[in-house]
């Protein structure tokens, strides 16, 4: 004759005093702690044979009509040979990677990560890569389905006007993809396959420039230097025809910027005059964002060391122009 499983009663939940344990049936049961606080537990065998026990939930807010619902699924899984902790353990996890699996929560928490052990420069070319040419395009991605497909189009596109800046590009998104599987928010051994991704780019010099023809090939040199502040000052020179020396000590109240208008007081000029320089609106862009950087410094180009009293060297934008072959 079938066991008959008799249920408890609304008053024998009710009336449960502290330290019984009162049986619902098939391993559910009623547990009543010290204080009188009761709660649902159902024990259980998992699938590898060991006993386990599970909490479905405090009385006061599962009654137990719904520990009984709890205690049900929880069954059917047994029976298709899933257990419970493992599933509840995948569900979490499932859980925090939707909270946290976008591109650009993952690359934020990479950057900061890294960030605490680089320099002050790296640290503002690493920002500048994923603000301008990763978050565009994979910001809202799952990052447990971005595939090496998706990135190679978005390398080939920076490689076409900053061959130098699409190699680090390639470097951090394997980095923030080897986080993302650290972090246990995407599969193990799925990296990503950029090997070979980029053409290989020439070395050497740059023809020198002597007509508005070369310009294209010039620009496009200067596009393809990592730092910001390098190619800014690099373009301000090409555009105002300043001296590196003066551009390279750029201060921001010497700009107008609604005005589009740079004053050169003569102490910085060759000549005695205090000098004004118009800005082509190609730059006010530009110097807009380097103002959003600049904190503190009155320099537009501030030293890397000590960028409130100093900027950066005049001779450094000759070194970089050497280092590009562009000079």
């Amino acid at each position: 004759m079938p066991k008959i499983i008799r249920r408890l009663t609304t008053k024998e939940i009710k009336t449960a005093k502290p330290g019984e344990v009162k049986q619902d049936g098939k391993g559910l049961m009623l547990v009543v702690d010290g204080k009188g606080n009761k709660r649902w537990v159902l024990r259980y065998t998992r699938p590898d044979g060991r006993r386990n026990m599970t909490g479905l939930g405090s009385n006061d807010f599962t009654p137990a009509t719904v520990a009984r619902i709890k205690a049900n699924n929880i069954r059917e899984k047994l029976v298709r040979g899933i257990d419970p902790v493992v599933d509840k353990k995948s569900t979490i996890q499932k859980q925090r990677t939707a909270l946290r699996g976008t591109f650009k929560v993952v690359a934020e928490e990479w950057y900061a990560h890294k960030a605490r052990g680089w320099a002050r420069e790296t640290a503002r070319k690493a920002r500048e890569i994923l603000d301008d040419s990763l978050f565009p395009k994979l910001a809202k991605k799952p990052i447990a389905e971005i595939s090496s497909v998706d990135i190679k189009p978005l390398l080939l596109n920076v490689h076409e006007r900053a061959p130098k800046l699409a190699v680090k590009v390639r470097q951090y998104c394997n980095q923030i993809i080897s986080y993302a599987i650290q972090e246990g928010l995407r599969e193990d051994g799925r990296e990503l396959s950029l090997k070979g991704a980029l053409p290989r780019t020439s070395k050497g010099h740059y023809a020198a420039v002597t007509k508005s023809a070369d310009l294209p090939v010039l620009f496009k040199a200067i596009e393809s230097i990592d730092s910001i502040y390098s190619r800014v000052a690099l373009l301000v020179c090409l555009y105002t025809a300043s001296r590196p020396g003066v551009v390279a000590g750029m201060r921001w109240d010497e700009l107008q910027i609604a005005d589009k208008e740079w004053h050169i007081p003569a102490g910085r000029m060759k000549t005695s005059n205090d000098h004004i320089t118009p800005l082509p609106d190609q730059l006010i862009p530009m110097l807009n964002k380097l103002r959003g950087l600049a904190g503190e410094s009155p320099f537009v180009f501030p030293g890397f060391r000590d960028p409130i009293k100093q900027h950066i060297h005049r001779d450094s934008l000759s070194k970089i122009l050497r280092e590009n072959g562009l000079r």
